[in-house]
């Protein structure tokens, strides 16, 4: 079988995945990321002896992609249980203990109903571990491509070509968009018109998180859950959620709390607060819902504008209908903005790719 050089746009989990499975099966596969790191929204941060998560915090216990995929990464012993279980809700006044599962149902995640009440798992130096462990896995068969934006993506009589930010047109048999909607709206719409445009048009959500460290003596709640939920975000100043990262994954020594705190931002707020305002805010909302009596040691601030897409009717139709004008093209759309949200769902879909290279051969 000819080996073929294969584009891949994105270097988020999906994209791994892909450039991991092509390369393994022959191909020259070139990834390219636009940023200088790669994983996408699976961003960790080691400071001191703290493990801050910038994006999600950890995958669905039930996951079996999740676990075969840290194999081949060669980190299959670094997956973490949650050592949790028991969840809370602030009333208004204080916490009390919610029926397992009900608080993913209180919060809309867009996950299968099986996963609700089951947790999720983590790696040990944090959800990070997995895309950087995957970048090194890779091998001289990939050309990883850090900091190196494509602007569009054109088909051709013998494949695609790529024209980069500096105006180098790249040429390949096949290509893999494993970017956000948007992006892939940008990156197909000189070749498809409105219908790869009309990405543009699906709605996004924002995230904003908050991470405080305190000393553990500064916080008198024993922390003996995952975290607590606030139905109504208004009584506590935007929180939405709160998780006890130090004792839902030990991410912080015996004498530190590590408590990560999530705002769904306005489009406002998210552009003119600074990142004191943010912390400021989030350390008086948790103050009211935890008994602390000193002030936070540090503070760490996420934000993720427009990242998480809504899988409404609306979108699904519009990632059908290109997929269906993609249809008999080298191209292929993979990745959670596309065919369903969470880390599962990403690597599943980067698998589908994959595979649907071969079949075309």
């Amino acid at each position: 079988m000819n080996m073929q050089r294969i584009a891949v746009i994105g270097a988020g989990i999906a994209g791994l995945t892909v450039a991991l499975r092509r390369a393994r099966a022959g191909d020259r596969v070139s990834l390219f990321e636009a940023n200088a790191r790669v994983g996408g929204q699976l961003s960790s941060e080691s400071s001191g002896s703290l493990v801050v998560e910038h994006g999600a915090e950890g995958f669905v216990a039930r996951s079996e992609v999740v676990p075969l995929l840290a194999a081949e990464a060669g980190i299959a012993d670094h997956i973490v249980e949650q050592l949790q279980q028991r969840s809370f809700c602030f009333n208004g006044s204080g916490l009390v203990e919610l029926a397992p599962g009900e608080a993913g149902r209180l919060l809309g995640f867009q996950v299968p109903a099986d996963d609700f009440g089951r947790g999720i798992r983590s790696f040990q130096s944090g959800m990070s571990e997995l895309p950087e462990q995957l970048a090194l896995a890779l091998g001289t068969q990939v050309e990883l491509h850090r900091a190196r934006a494509i602007q569009s993506l054109m088909p051709t009589a013998s494949g695609v070509t790529l024209l980069d930010m500096n105006g180098q047109a790249l040429a390949f048999e096949a290509a893999v968009v494993a970017t956000t909607a948007r992006s892939a709206a940008s990156l197909l719409g000189d070749a498809f018109g409105p219908v790869a445009r009309a990405l543009d048009e699906s709605s996004l959500l924002s995230s904003l998180t908050v991470t405080l460290a305190y000393r553990r003596g500064n916080v008198a709640h024993p922390l003996d859950g995952t975290g607590f939920i606030v139905p109504e975000p208004e009584q506590l100043d935007g929180v939405r959620a709160v998780t006890f990262s130090s004792s839902k994954f030990q991410r912080a020594p015996a004498d530190h709390a590590l408590l990560r705190l999530f705002f769904r931002p306005s489009a406002e707020d998210l552009e003119t607060l600074s990142d004191r305002a943010w912390s400021d805010r989030a350390e008086r909302a948790l103050a009211r819902a935890l008994p602390l009596t000193g002030p936070p040691e540090r503070a760490f601030v996420s934000r993720w504008p427009n990242a998480l897409p809504v899988f409404d009717p609306a979108h699904r139709a519009r990632v059908a209908a290109l997929e269906a004008a993609l249809h008999g093209r080298p191209i292929w759309l993979a990745g959670a903005a596309f065919h369903g949200s969470g880390i599962d769902a990403a690597i599943r879909s980067g698998e589908a790719a994959a595979l649907a290279i071969s079949i075309r051969r």
